[in-house]
């Protein structure tokens, strides 16, 4: 396979990202608003070239768009956009452009309506977020009171849009991505992840040397783990999506054969809990969980996944070890022998559990996560894992080390992944 092809060399499409609001700076909040934006921007041909956060202060803001200016093809700012007066990203824009606010009949008209619905009265400062900056293309916001703003100087589009997440997704999924589709010739970027379970970042990147090695010189592979699982990112990127797309079906039918024991899944951004969903409702199959050591959180990824409801059938969090008895049947003679951290008393946890709720399968835990040692006594990081099946119960004891979150996390991967595994091989 060839290292480069020069044909397929796209044109060099920017963006950068800037989030606006001392809340973000002082920590108060977390921005997951830049994440959405540059995968959203991603899959369209736009390379996100970087992610700035900033104060809410007007000498600040307009230093940083001067920065930036014909520096890349977009700029797409969330935040400042709110009813009250620390909200100064507009006023900020109509000094930046050289403009002046005016009212937008189309978006009051929207703000009226959406008070109307909800029972309550447009006061002026609601009514007020329909000035916009008379130069501004407005991108709708069907959520919010706050419109997106398309504006563009010399070299550069610069795009304003709310800070609130569900108002920001909306505009950016329904109104931002498709103009820029509709408006602007970009590359092709194409994105195939491949989801791998029970192995390292090292031992993946030993087993793959090679492979690795021979990529196209327009393919990038992104190693993305996290605990107890690998995600490999390949992203080709040109002008001819057919090459494209051939390329790196060849790629991943060449990976399958190397490291195919601990490949669990593909496609683009999809996790192991949407790929288990997709698998459970294909099959007409039902879960369950009883989780100790995991406290829910196995419960919480799989609920996560929208349609969730159509395979899950509940979950038993049994906690403390009388619980584990009173609820999901475990027997004291087995927690006596054994400890209450041990494989015979998960397995006897999923059991109960798949009972109690009638599902086809379940997942258990139970272990020590730290910092200290519960009613076993185990050391810090065991924990034992069964899953029940139609066909009988099996279980696996690991140690995570510590600390506590890592032992949490790889415990909730390593149930999930164990599932996954053996509805493939068996169901």
């Amino acid at each position: 396979m060839p290292q480069t092809l020069s044909y397929l060399a796209p044109p060099n499409m920017k963006a950068t990202i800037i989030t606006i609001g001392d809340e973000i700076l002082i920590g108060q909040i977390t921005d997951t608003n830049s994440g959405f934006i540059a995968k959203s921007l991603e899959k369209i041909g736009v390379q996100v070239h970087e992610m700035i956060s900033i104060s809410d202060d007007k000498s600040h803001i307009l230093e940083t768009f001067a920065k930036v200016q014909n520096e890349v093809d977009f700029v797409i700012i969330t935040g400042g956009l709110g009813p009250t007066k620390d909200d100064i990203t507009k006023i900020t824009f109509c000094d930046y452009f050289q403009d002046t606010l005016q009212r937008n009949s189309t978006v009051e008209n929207h703000i009226v309506a959406l008070f109307t619905k909800m029972n309550f009265n447009v006061s002026q400062v609601n009514r007020d977020q329909a000035l916009v900056p008379s130069k501004a293309i407005v991108l709708q916001n069907q959520f919010g009171t706050a419109p997106g703003m398309w504006m563009t100087k010399e070299k550069t589009v610069f795009v304003s849009l709310p800070g609130v997440p569900y108002e920001m997704k909306a505009i950016v999924t329904n109104e931002l991505v498709p103009k820029i589709v509709s408006e602007y010739k970009r590359p092709y970027i194409l994105h195939k992840t491949i989801l791998t379970y029970g192995q390292g970042e090292s031992i993946v990147a030993e087993r793959i040397e090679s492979w690795e090695d021979n990529l196209p010189g327009f393919v990038k592979l992104a190693y993305l783990p996290s605990p107890g699982r690998v995600r490999l990112r390949l992203t080709a990127r040109g002008s001819n999506e057919k090459i494209l797309q051939t390329t790196i079906n060849e790629l991943v039918e060449k990976l399958v054969e190397i490291i195919g024991d601990i490949i669990v899944g593909f496609e683009e951004d999809e996790s192991i809990e949407v790929v288990l969903g997709e698998l459970l409702s294909q099959k007409g199959l039902t879960l369950s969980t009883a989780e100790s050591c995991t406290g829910g959180k196995i419960s919480e990824i799989i609920t996560s996944i929208s349609g969730s409801s159509n395979y899950f059938r509940g979950g038993i969090v049994s906690y403390a070890t009388d619980t584990k008895v009173s609820l999901l049947g475990v027997k004291q003679t087995t927690i006596d022998a054994f400890s209450v951290v041990s494989t015979q008393v998960a397995e006897e946890m999923a059991l109960g559990v798949q009972k109690v709720l009638s599902s086809d399968f379940a997942v258990a835990t139970t272990g020590n996560a730290g910092p200290s040692k519960g009613d076993a006594d185990a050391s810090l990081g065991t924990v034992c894992v069964a899953i029940a099946t139609p066909n009988g119960v099996f279980s696996e004891q690991f140690n995570f080390g510590q600390p506590r979150q890592k032992v949490i996390d790889r415990a909730v991967n390593k149930g999930l992944e164990m599932l996954l595994k053996e509805i493939l091989k068996n169901y």
